[in-house]
């Protein structure tokens, strides 16, 4: 569980023993992370690796310079508003048609189904030349619900999407905001 400080905007990592009869429950071979005391909630692969920034978390699949894909999310929180009309089709389109890299395929904006959440993503192909040119994919998602904002990248190489995919499948499937956790050792679920 990660805190930001106030004073200088550092994250603090807190680890909590978790009491015997919790009701935390993850997908095999994945581990949950919340944000903002359940703001934000979604499965990532067990072994990656958490690198908070700034204003989001990053998750790593090795340790940089070795990583080859890169998952980032951040979240605010806004006023208590009906947001079903906040354009989150045309704004998804607007993100991903002002991206800088060398594009050479754009997809189509794919919904995901919530009661409680509009979840919208969309995916590019692009040629990486940091190094040598490689063909890599990006995904970006904007979700809206319970007064959450959440934006998620997922940048990974076209040569291993076929095993990544099901990782932001993974983090779509389980993707869920605005419910918060009272006390993080039991799990339990409370709308605040």
């Amino acid at each position: 569980m990660a805190k930001r400080k106030k004073s200088n905007l550092q994250w603090i990592k807190e680890t909590l023993e978790l009491q015997p009869d919790h009701h935390w429950q993850g997908s095999e071979g994945y581990k949950i992370f919340v944000a903002g005391r359940g703001a934000v909630r979604f499965n990532v692969p067990q072994k990656w690796i958490c690198e908070p920034q700034d204003k989001s978390f990053k998750f790593l699949d090795k340790k940089p310079p070795n990583d080859d894909c890169a998952l980032e999310v951040s979240y605010n929180h806004l006023p208590p508003n009906d947001w079903s009309l906040f354009p989150l089709k045309t704004t998804l389109k607007k993100i991903m048609a002002d991206d800088s890299r060398n594009i050479i395929e754009r997809g189509e904006v794919i919904t995901v189904k919530r009661q409680t959440a509009r979840i919208m993503w969309m995916e590019i192909k692009f040629i990486d030349t940091q190094a040598e040119p490689r063909e890599a994919f990006s995904r970006t998602c904007i979700a809206l619900g319970s007064n959450i904002q959440c934006l998620i990248t997922f940048d990974y190489w076209a040569d291993q999407a076929e095993q990544l995919i099901p990782v932001w499948d993974e983090v779509m499937r389980s993707l869920t905001l605005g419910l918060y956790i009272r006390d993080p050792r039991t799990g339990l679920a409370f709308p605040d």
